[in-house]
């Protein structure tokens, strides 16, 4: 097994680390402190895994099993955990540790900031998605019919414990889908993980391999400093852009989640969208089209749509409209004029929108 290990500190309001190692799991015991009771909030397949940790605890466990995916995030199924903690006795002392992917961890940690105003949260993802994305950064959150993730709260971590061990167990597309995120984060801000990744595209999603730790650890490094300044995501204003950094790809991206009825995984919908924020900036003049084709090639690489149904675009205006990026009837984008240089493009023209589309309709060479 690799001795891969690296410690990132997010210093937001209350600072915490988040471990990147195999076997990190392992020191759950020691972030729970004296509380007297911890929730479980984990998906069925994760079911021994949540077994192993509950037997490792000095503490009363609740284990709550949820929905997998997105099915989790649902008023219904939080009211039900509510229900469990009350049962249970939990106070504002005790803990609730989100084992899981994304959806997982954002429910959790929804459960975490709601629950008497907010208890402790600790959070185990045991995907590259969670790992880079949902786990880091305080922002938790629940889907409504309207859109997803417009319920939801702030709430930090005691810290972030990514096992990579636990990769080896995942389906490659899931690794590959979770990696839109880490490619997301080469393009925004940390141009060396696309180098790495085009270099050796095959041990980047290979789960025993250091390059694929690497770029975890690349990635959740990105995520930390940028909520680190910005962890409330403070409205940005054309380049001055503060954690709407992390929104590249997620406009368009969302809208198609809500369309599939979040079917799709989360990876493959940011993948177009980014795609779509690259061919708008190409539209307005701001990104070159060697920069654009490099969006198409990497994701392409991965296994991950580029395009999405012609259609379909009606439909995926009006979701685009309830973006929490929306300021008033105002659309607005993170877009980029190069690598690590962003911008928000605030009312781009309707035909702009409906141009850059259609680019998603086509194949490209």
């Amino acid at each position: 097994m690799s001795d891969f290990s690296r410690t990132i500190t997010v210093s937001a309001e209350r600072p915490y680390d988040v471990l990147v190692s195999h076997g990190a799991r392992h020191r759950l015991p020691e972030l729970i402190g004296d509380a007297q009771r911890v929730a479980i909030l984990y998906a069925p397949p994760l079911a021994l895994l949540a077994e192993e940790l509950a037997s490792s605890l000095p503490a009363e466990v609740t284990a709550l099993v949820l929905p997998d995916g997105e099915q989790a995030k649902t008023a219904q199924v939080a009211v039900g955990c509510w229900d469990a903690l009350a049962a249970a006795g939990f106070t504002r002392s005790d803990v609730v540790v989100g084992l899981g992917g994304g959806a997982t961890t954002d429910l959790a940690g929804f459960i975490a900031a709601t629950w008497l105003r907010g208890v402790g949260l600790i959070t185990v993802p045991t995907t590259v998605l969670g790992m880079v994305d949902a786990a880091v950064g305080g922002k938790t959150g629940i889907n409504i019919p309207a859109g997803k993730n417009l319920v939801g709260a702030f709430h930090e971590p005691r810290g972030v414990l990514c096992d990579l061990s636990v990769l080896a167990t995942l389906p490659p597309q899931q690794i590959r889908a979770g990696m839109a995120e880490v490619i997301k984060c080469g393009f925004i801000a940390d141009p060396e993980i696309l180098d790495r990744y085009e270099a050796d595209p095959d041990a980047a999603v290979d789960p025993a391999s250091d390059l694929l730790a690497e770029l975890i650890a690349r990635g959740i490094a990105v995520k930390a400093q940028v909520v680190s300044g910005d962890l409330r995501e403070a409205t940005s204003v054309g380049t001055t852009v503060g954690r709407e950094l992390l929104n590249y790809g997620h406009t368009l991206g969302h809208a198609i989640e809500r369309q599939e009825q979040y079917r799709w995984p989360h990876g493959e919908a940011i993948s177009v969208g980014m795609v779509y924020a690259a061919e708008l900036a190409q539209r307005i003049g701001w990104m070159s089209a060697d920069l654009t084709q490099r969006h198409r090639r990497i994701l392409t690489r991965l296994g991950l749509p580029v395009r999405y149904r012609p259609e379909a675009w009606p439909q995926l205006r009006d979701a685009m409209a309830l973006d929490k990026k929306t300021r008033g009837s105002q659309l607005r984008f993170m877009l980029l004029h190069d690598l690590g240089r962003p911008e928000i493009c605030a009312g781009p023209a309707e035909a702009d929108l409906a141009a850059a589309y259609a680019a998603l309709t086509t194949p490209r060479a």
